[in-house]
């Protein structure tokens, strides 16, 4: 077992190059509220709400990158290198078959969808159009997504941070070009932000292939995309499909926040679209080292020392907590400049509510911290990703959503208090996540012999 100061060196070392695609990846986000609030309030709304239908998509990624990360790590510490490589195939497989489903919904019923987060006409037009062009990214982002998991489970994190870095740049070029038209082209508007994102998208998948090509590591290989293992397909379902609806539900019950805030008004979903992006600014370093946890929690199950991992599991929540902590001392520094950058941009009224949505949701993602170690980082690391499912379908659709709702649209609550009253779900369910950890039924060696 490490000390704690070579530990802390470990962690960190897996810790920031995850940092850094969680930073990247907020840059994109930062790039796309950015540009779009020099075209309008209504493009930046409409991205922002037609973004709660991707991430719904991202959210299943994520609960099969967990599943394929869990599996490959543990199966990695156990010294078994073609399991990892047949994990990664099914993985793929599996993505590809739902990113299929999701472009076809998308790209032939985007006003459907985007009529469910708003009743603004304006705002339904151009997420529409937002929707049926972003649709195109989906098979690229899934394959990336996987693919990516698979390498940071077994500690090669370059690719990543270095294709995460490459996307960015691709995805800033091509948003500045067709938003405001440069190099002769036609201003596309919201449009082009979705259009950026495909090609941003397609370049990371060119690099994993090429990367998979040259590797002597792991790498991607087409039999095992096509071949048929039944025991780790039953493995794979059981640690990924409690987490894909762990996240789906998650992400429903952020999609459902959505919806309420954006029947309330476009003030409320502007105020709040920056303050989400504001936050995960703040977040990055938590995430990172929560993310960090699956990893080193599942590696040394792999290698059957439950003590070390129980002992890790614990160093790593402490960690995250107290960076939670720095977290909210940034965002709350960088609030005084959020808000006069933004001033030009939002109406008076969308200002007042950033203001102060930006100091409320600084307590939530310290508890979201907190139970993403837990939950996502311990738990499923140690193969019980059927807790989360659970304990977050309880909490967020019979507690969160339903208060959130009768805050809105039955005690008809300002607007500010029915921003306050969602900011309260991760500490909703954090005394029954803290019971479970307690407990250690969650550490467990999930690994098989395979001729």
């Amino acid at each position: 077992m490490l000390n704690k100061k070579d530990f802390l060196k470990y962690a960190s070392t897996l810790a920031f190059p995850i940092m850094l695609q969680n930073l990247i990846g907020t840059l994109v986000n930062i790039a796309d509220t950015v540009m779009l609030g020099y075209v309008s309030q209504t493009a930046m709304s409409a991205s922002s709400l037609a973004n709660q239908y991707t991430f719904i998509l991202f959210c299943l990624y994520y609960g099969m990158a967990t599943g394929t990360s869990v599996l490959c790590a543990q199966y990695w510490g156990k010294g078994d290198k073609k399991t990892v490589e047949k994990i990664l195939g099914l993985a793929e497989r599996i993505s590809l078959i739902i990113s299929l489903v999701f472009f076809v919904i998308s790209f032939t019923m985007p006003t459907a969808i985007m009529k469910i987060f708003t009743n603004s006409p304006e705002t339904i037009a151009a997420g529409s159009e937002y929707l049926k062009v972003i649709s195109f990214s989906f098979v690229f982002m899934g394959f990336s997504q996987i693919f990516m998991s698979a390498l940071r489970s077994i500690g090669k994190i370059m690719l990543p941070s270095v294709t995460y870095i490459v996307s960015l740049c691709v995805n800033v070029f091509c948003n500045a070009t067709f938003i405001f038209g440069l190099f002769g082209l036609p201003k596309l508007g919201v449009t082009g932000v979705a259009l950026g994102t495909v090609i941003a998208r397609i370049s990371e998948v060119l690099i994993c292939l090429i990367y998979s090509l040259r590797s002597s590591d792991v790498r991607f290989r087409i039999k095992y995309f096509f071949a048929k293992s039944d025991i780790l397909l039953q493995d794979f379902i059981k640690i990924a499909t409690p987490a894909v609806i762990n996240d789906v539900v998650w992400s429903f019950a952020n999609s459902a926040f959505a919806a309420i805030l954006g029947h309330i008004g476009d003030d409320m979903v502007a105020a709040n679209a920056v303050a989400v992006m504001v936050v995960n600014i703040g977040a990055i370093a938590c995430r990172g080292f929560a993310n960090a946890t699956t990893i080193i929690v599942s590696q040394e199950l792999g290698k059957d020392r439950i003590d070390t991992a129980r002992e890790y599991g614990k160093r790593m929540l402490t960690i995250t907590f107290i960076v939670s902590l720095i977290g909210c001392v940034v965002i709350l520094a960088i609030r005084p400049m959020i808000l006069d950058f933004y001033r030009d941009k939002l109406t008076e009224t969308a200002i007042y509510y950033l203001g102060i949505f930006i100091i409320m949701t600084t307590w939530r993602f310290v508890g979201e911290g907190i139970n993403t170690c837990l939950i996502c980082g311990c738990f499923r690391g140690g193969g019980d990703a059927r807790f989360g499912m659970i304990v977050d379908t309880i909490f967020m659709w019979l507690v969160a959503v339903p208060l959130t709702f009768l805050a809105a649209y039955v005690f008809k609550l300002p607007p500010v208090w029915v921003y306050f009253v969602m900011t309260l779900d991760e500490f909703e369910k954090m005394p029954v996540v803290f019971i479970h950890y307690f407990r250690n039924k969650w550490l467990t060696n999930i690994t098989r012999d395979f001729e």
